[in-house]
Formats: C-alpha cells, structure tokens, sequence
C-alpha cells in the first residue's frame, strides 16, 4: 500500500482486516479486487477515504465537543431525536474539508478518471461506517449513498453529506441499540466507478434462502435500473432462485425458481436540474420480460458461491448490469446476519383452525402467525401515531421506519420483494411480514383485528378477524437413527424448504397434481388444443397466465419443473419420488379450462383416473407434458435424485402400456438411472405383485386406496367413517403379502400414509413386516422415527 494513503486508498490496496481504517463496505470491496478477479468476479474500480481523513475533518471543524453535548442532551431527555440528528448533521455539512483531505480525495478521483478513460467519470459514493457489516449487526441501509456523481466539486460535497449520514436518526438509535460508542465509530467514504445499471439492471442476492435459512440456495432479486429500487424495496422485482450444489456441473441448469415481478418503476441518471437520478416508469415491454436471461443468472450465483466460499459465511451481495456492455458486476458484499445465525431449535409447525375471509395475501417473511389491529401509516410524517403492538401497513418502508417497525406485531407492505429493506429488517425483528401485497394499505383499515400467516409457504395471508392457531415447537434433538427409512410427505414447493432440517432419508410421495393445481393452474390439454376452450373467461385466464411464452405447452413444463425442483433440490441428493399427476375428473375439470376436456363420471374415484389416462387419446398429450417437465427436471436442472411413480395402475398391461408411452416421451426406465415406482393401492397390486415387479422398481402402498377398495368402503363417506380401518386384518393382510413377494423380486417397498402418525401400532407392524421406507408428513416426522426405533429395537432380528 503507498505510503502516501493517509486519507485515500484504491481498492486494490484494502483487505477485509482493514474494517478499522475503511469501514465494512470497502474493506470487502478491497477483499473482492484482490482475491476474487482472479475467479471471474468483476468488481468496478475505485477508492476509500479512511477513518482518519474523517477524525481529520471532525478535528478540523471542531465537531468532536458538538457530537459529545448533542447526544448527552438526547440522552438524558433535553433534545428529541429528530432535533439532536438535526443539529449534528447541520454542523457537519457547515463544515469545510482541510486542503489535504479535499486534495487527496480530488487526486484520487482524477486518477480514478484517467483509468476509466473519462475526463469526469461519473460515480457512486457510499458510506463505509467502521462498525458495520460485522456478524452480529449489519448496520444495512443506516447511512447515505449518492449516485451519478460527476466532477471534483460535486464528489467533495458528496463526500461531506456521506460524512454527515453517520448522524441520521436511524444511524444514532442503531448505534444505541446495538451497544456502539458514537465517537468510536469513524465514517469512510467509498467511491467507485457508476456501472450504467440505469440503462440495464440491478439488485441484490443472497447465498441462502432468506425465509428458510436452506443453505444450498442462490436468491437473487432483480429490476431495471438502478439497484437502489430492491434495496429500498419501492419495486416489485424479479426472483430466481439457483440450487448451489449442481451448479458446478456446467451442463446443469439449475434455476428452480423464476418469478416475474411488476417492475412498474426504475431508477435512472437525471439529465441537469440539480438532481443525479430521478424515478420513472418502466414500458410495458420492461414489466412483460425479466432482467436477467438464464445465463446472466448462473454467472450470479457462480459469483455468489465463489464469494461465499472465500468468505467461509453466507452472503448479502448488491450486484449490477452495464446497459452500455452488457456486463455484470458485483457492487459490494457483506454477511447475511440474520439467517446464517438461527438454529434448528427455531424450527415449529403452525397449525391452523378456523379463519375469517382472505383480505390481502404477499410474498411471506419469516414463518410465524400474529393476530393484532391494523395500523395504517402511508407517509412517514404519521409514524408518530402508530399504536404498539400493531399490524404496520403501509405501501413500503426504509431505515427512518424501523423505530416503529420494532414496534409491531407484523408487518405488511404493498411493494417489496424478498430483499427489500422491510424484508431484511424484519427477520432481524423476528417479525412475521408480507412484502408485495399490492393494495394492503386500501384493502385494510385501521384498528381493523387481522391474523397475519407467514406459515403455509412462500406466500403470506392476512385473514379478517383472529383465527385460531398453534404453535407447535419440534425438538430435533437426539433424533435415533433407524434402519427402517422415514421420508417426507411433500406436495407444495413453497413450504418444501422449510423442513430441510430435518434429518429425513428423503421424500417418499412428492404430489404432482398439487404443483400443477397451484403453480400452473392450467388443464394441460387446454395447453395444447387451445382452439377447444370456449369459455371467454378460462381464455383470458390461460393468456394472461401464460404471457411472455411463445409456445403455450413450455409454460405448463416450465412452472411444473420448476415447483418440482424445489422439493427435489429441499433433500438431495436423497431420493424424491414423484407420482405423476392423479387428480380425478372432477378435479381436472376445476383447472382452467379443464371443463372442455374432461368427461362426466358418476364416480370419478374409481373412474379415469391415474395410469389409465396417461395413455388414452383424451390425456395422452397431456401426460407428455408431464415427461417433458420430468425429463427437463432430471437432465437439464440435474435433479438425477428424482424417482417417477404411476398411480392407480390396474393390471400388468396397463403398466407395459404406461412405461411404452414414457419412453416415447423420453423417459425411459433404467436410462441415466431412471427408476419408476408403483402405487400399491389396488387388490390386483398385492395379487399380482411379482408382475408388477418385473416392471417396476418399487411399491409404494397408499393405505387410504387400499384400505377402500379392500374393505369396499368410501373414504369420504362420513356414514361409513368408523369401517375405514387402515389397521383391520384384510388391509394388512395385503400390506403383509405385497412386502414380501415384492422383496422376493428384488423390489423396494414403502407405505405412504397417516396411520403410522396416528397410530404407534401401525408403525411397529410395518417394522415387523420389513418395510423398507415410511413416508410421513413433515409435522409428524419426528414422532414417528422414535416409533419406528422403538419397533426395530424390539423386533426378531
């Protein structure tokens, strides 16, 4: 490092041990130059005042007594906090730079501009407090940035107000809260070269899912413009989601998350007026497309792995899209503080009862269920009246609001995405919010009661009323081992990453027809003969679902492979096995635009239904949808973990016409690894099961099926609910005998169902009979595997 650095230091120069000297952010920066260029990380030039240039301007304004006396007047109750930031920011803006400082901060700007081949480069200039970025406090969003600043003049006056940013209101109470001393804590300012987002893109990512704390995910939010949108959380952005492990095989693409948002404003360079950047709206084209095309996003995330792994910690990046050169490059990181630090111990269901009618519904924050009154605050001049202990809505939020925000109950916003500034404040509250709820603040009215739910997946509710719920802790620890498998129970991808703690040998029954009934929303076959749907409303529907396709079938393929990675990516590589869809008539007929395709039946239960549709003329194409979602699943994401299973297949040549159709569709059993699976779940499954183990890889047995058509008794009948017995000796009888000629064949067999939850006994007569996999739903994983111990302890070895 030149010795010359005193007050100004390049990049290239800093290290992330020197937080002291340069403050959190360009320490990183330096630390990214430095070590990471090498691995393709592309970081934008430029440099850092120290904290000695700050102690330099403070001492040479003698500001050091007006800091001390402002904040003992606000600490012993003299001053307001508003009135004592106030006065210490008008101080430091009256101020004047020493010639030194000014002339290193000028020197190291032309040299800046020299290497940018710029006569006045235009700039970023960001605040770097010396106590920030640290494990344990982020210090996020606490100080000023300026952006598009041009020449020597404007960069000096830029560089006073960052200095005076120190002492916003925010910065003091954060520094209060967290334990700082405010005249220990130096302010550096960083200044790097404006990469020309407003004519592309921005955003941030973080290399763990921010809800889940799931550390095999890459979450990155994106929007036209500068990035100064998502971090403030004023847009609706762009979310794709990249599943870590498998993106080291450059021959996988495993995006398993694609979300598009409105992005209906952007931030851009202001031309004269006094102003470096204004807010406009984005084109129509701008909202119909995403930002990032699927190249553009591995690049990210491949960066984003590389940060983490040099770091050794989960990371919070801001990176950004040169509209001019197309190229990408990361604009700071830091640690992610909130996430990264949580336990398996915060791990509980939430259960639940009865609700009142939903009012709003958003992107979900954090995983718990608050009921409280509504407090509607739409400008921050109001945040004054805002009543403890409140539901907080309002249309977004920034630093100035989170003195109130520790106050609420919840909080819900009608913009933001997950790593708007409403998000990331609330996980580091613990507080269950809603970002992106579009009309939250006209729907809802204050001191109206609510029932805030973050608890059923990756979309939050707000129900009128206080519904009835439970929380229920689940204690992972000193969970036994046991030979027997206990999978999981999964159908829905929001939800399917919150259980990844759990110590599961993998999913046992991923349900298809849940993906597609609340991802897709489409009849498959409307997909491919749209000509056949004549419902005006089902054709609206299917056009606006399906904008931004050219080919309306890779819409249906495309949201299924995707909500399908996600169960896939929550346990890899342990195995997932997914049924192909098994909706009955009824139900396919609800989807859109099912009603022109799908026949009347008197009992769609035992009517076309499972493996009898994938072949009939009806669904055939259908079902193709489905294998090409399998195959894109499988080969081109690289989820190789996943298993196929055919449901309420009735004979052994159904199944050869079954199997015949998926290889014409490209999957094609035994082929890279493919297994397929059957239902037990029809009598003819248990007599003839020695054929259907010649053709399949395993059984899984569906008790409620078989249960009904052993006893003869309708599952939904509530006449008859006290004769469906899972445990009666006929059911189990079959159980019994299909374990044991399956296991002859060389077959695996599993059970997927609810009785071992309910009933310890169930559980042990499996053991006994040599099941070799118990698949559970996630809230009753952990009781049962200490049942299922407990039987294999006590079992005839």
């Amino acid at each position: 490092m030149p010795e010359s650095a005193e007050f100004v230091v390049r990049f290239d120069y800093l290290r992330r041990a020197d937080v002291p000297r340069v403050g959190g952010k360009n320490a990183s920066l330096g630390e990214l130059i430095g070590n990471l260029s090498t691995a393709g990380v592309r970081v934008p030039p430029g440099f850092a005042t120290t904290a000695d240039a700050y102690w330099r301007y403070v001492d040479h304004n003698r500001l050091r007594d007006t800091i001390a006396t402002t904040l003992a007047d606000l600490a012993a109750g003299r001053f307001p906090l508003a009135e004592a930031g106030q006065a210490i920011r008008r101080a430091f803006l009256a101020g004047d730079w020493p010639d030194d400082v000014a002339g290193a901060i000028r020197g190291g700007y032309r040299e800046l501009c020299r290497r940018a081949g710029r006569d006045e480069a235009d700039v970023a200039v960001r605040s770097s407090a010396t106590a920030e970025d640290l494990p344990d406090a982020s210090f996020a969003g606490q100080q000023e940035s300026f952006l598009n600043i041009r020449g020597e003049d404007a960069l000096v006056d830029a560089c006073r107000r960052c200095l005076a940013s120190l002492f916003t209101d925010r910065a003091i109470s954060y520094r209060q809260a967290k334990g700082f001393d405010h005249l220990k804590v130096a302010l550096s300012v960083g200044v790097q070269r404006m990469v020309r987002a407003d004519l592309g893109g921005a955003g941030v990512m973080f290399t763990i899912d921010t809800e889940t704390g799931f550390d095999r995910m890459v979450l990155i939010d994106a929007a036209w413009g500068l990035g100064e949108t998502v971090v403030q959380g004023t847009v609706d952005p762009d979310e794709y989601q990249v599943f870590k492990p498998l993106l080291a095989d450059g021959s996988s693409v495993p995006i398993v998350g694609k979300t598009r948002g409105g992005k209906d404003r952007k931030l851009i360079y202001a031309e004269g007026g006094g102003r470096a950047t204004r807010t406009v709206p984005t084109s129509k084209a701008e909202r119909a497309a995403f930002v990032l095309a699927d190249g553009e996003i591995l690049t990210l995330a491949r960066w984003a792995c590389v940060i983490e792994d040099h770091y050794g910690q989960p990371m919070d990046v801001e990176w950004a899209k040169d509209g001019e050169t197309g190229e990408m490059f990361v604009v700071q990181a830091r640690p992610e503080t909130v996430q990264s630090r949580r336990g398996a111990e915060s791990l509980a269901t939430y259960t639940i009862g009865s609700k009142g009618r939903l009012l709003a519904s958003g992107l979900s924050i954090g995983d718990a269920v608050v009921a409280g009154p509504v407090c509607v605050i739409e400008d921050a001049a109001d945040i004054g009246r805002f009543v403890d202990g409140s539901v907080l809505v309002t249309r977004t939020t920034d630093p100035d609001w989170v003195p109130v925000m520790k106050r609420a109950a919840a909080i819900v916003t009608d913009h933001g995405g997950r790593t708007s500034h409403a998000a990331i404040v609330s996980r580091e509250l613990g507080l269950p919010a809603i970002v992106g709820a579009g009309d939250a603040t006209r729907v809802l009215h204050d001191e109206q009661a609510v029932t805030v739910s973050c608890a059923e997946g990756d979309k939050g509710f707000v129900y009128e009323g206080t519904a009835v719920y439970e929380r229920v802790p689940l204690d992972l620890g000193a969970i036994p081992a046991t030979r027997t498998k206990v999978m999981l129970n999964l159908a829905n991808p929001a939800a399917a990453l919150r259980w990844w703690r759990l110590p599961a040998d993998g999913v046992g029954l991923a349900r298809m027809e849940f993906v597609i009934a609340n991802m897709v929303k489409v009849h498959p076959m409307a997909l491919v003969r749209p000509e056949a749907v004549t419902d005006p409303a089902a054709r609206q529907a299917i056009e606006e679902l399906t904008a931004g396709y050219d080919d309306r079938t890779e819409y249906f393929v495309d949201r299924l492979s995707r909500g399908l990675a996600r169960i896939a990516a929550s346990v890899y590589p342990a195995p997932v096995i997914v049924r192909m869809s098994d909706f009955k008539t009824n139900e396919y007929a609800n989807l859109i635009g099912g009603a022109a395709f799908e026949p009347k039946e008197e009992n769609p239960m035992l009517g076309f239904r499972g493996a009898s549709r994938y072949y009939s003329p009806r669904y055939r194409d259908g079902f193709a949808l489905e294998c090409r979602a399998i195959g894109r699943l499988r080969e081109t994401m690289g989820f190789d973990n996943v298993i196929v299973m055919i449901p309420f297949c009735r004979s052994a040549a159904e199944a050869d016409r079954v199997l015949e159709v998926m290889a014409e569709n490209g999957l094609r059993r035994g082929e890279r690894g493919l297994e397929v699976y059957v239902m037990c779940e029809i009598p003819s499954n248990v007599i003839l099961a020695e054929a259907f183990a010649r053709r399949f890889d395993g059984f899984s047995i569906g008790s409620n099926d078989l249960t009904q058509l052993t006893l003869g008794v309708d599952r939904d009948s509530a006449e008859l609910a006290e004769l469906f017995d899972e445990q009666d000796e006929a059911v189990k009888w079959m159980i019994r005998n299909v374990i044991t000629e399956a296991h002859k064949a060389g077959a695996k067999v599993g059970l997927c169902g609810q009785a071992p939850s309910d009933h310890p006994e169930f559980a042990e007569f499996l053991v006994s009979c040599g099941i070799d996999s118990i698949s559970v739903t996630p809230d009753s994983f952990v009781s049962v595997k200490h049942r299922v111990a407990a039987a294999e302890a006590t079992a005839p070895s």
